[in-house]
């Protein structure tokens, strides 16, 4: 999964008087903030770019290293997660798959990722990318497409035809053609044919 950093961008600076230099330069100084993993962050800035261990509260950072002291990139990588614009330890930052949008995922996530405007649930319209018909979401998988059978032919949802320009490795969904009432228990009516997509194949319709 490719993960995305923060802009390289001073921040706002709140009461300049009562910071010292170290959390001035943290806020002011242009710096990219990039989530690793396992409490690890990358801080790219404008010279070179640092490795910050946020719950040691380490840097590899001469400032850091010769001084002990909390320097700015650790200060920074503190005011992005506390200010939403860095994920905090055990979340990644990734894109929408369908807007690229910013959403903080857990570090074992797998893909794709959809935003709040765009994940589906029951009942949900959403337009079928490879017809632009509409459909409606009846259910949404955890299984894989390379993992689930078509139930007309036996064959994985992944293999079916049309569905050869999605990954296999994403979620099934199951929706309608026409739109219909979904309740609980399933579409109204209930001879209306349920056909199953890969994730990727369905963008959500607002």
């Amino acid at each position: 999964m490719n993960t995305i950093a923060s802009p390289k961008t001073p921040l706002s600076v709140p009461h300049p008087d009562q910071l010292d230099e170290r959390s001035r330069r943290a806020r002011t100084e242009p710096m990219s903030v990039l989530a690793l993993g396992d409490g690890l962050y990358e801080v790219e800035t404008e010279e070179t770019t640092y490795l910050v261990d946020v719950a040691a509260g380490r840097c590899s950072c001469p400032d850091h290293i010769f001084r002990g002291a909390r320097c700015k990139h650790v200060r920074r990588v503190a005011i992005e997660i506390t200010e939403g614009l860095a994920p905090p330890p055990g979340k990644l930052a990734v894109e929408c798959a369908d807007c690229a949008e910013r959403v903080f995922v857990d570090e074992d996530d797998g893909g794709p990722v959809y935003c709040d405007r765009h994940a589906l649930s029951p009942g949900d319209l959403a337009r079928d990318r490879e017809t632009d018909a509409r459909v409606t979401v009846v259910a949404v998988s955890d299984r894989r497409a390379d993992a689930t059978a078509v139930p007309a032919t036996g064959e994985p949802v992944a293999d079916y035809g049309t569905n050869s320009d999605y990954d296999g490795d994403v979620p099934v969904v199951a929706a309608v053609y026409p739109h219909a009432t979904v309740q609980r228990n399933g579409p109204v009516p209930r001879e209306l044919q349920i056909y199953l997509f890969p994730r990727t194949r369905l963008t959500r319709v607002e």
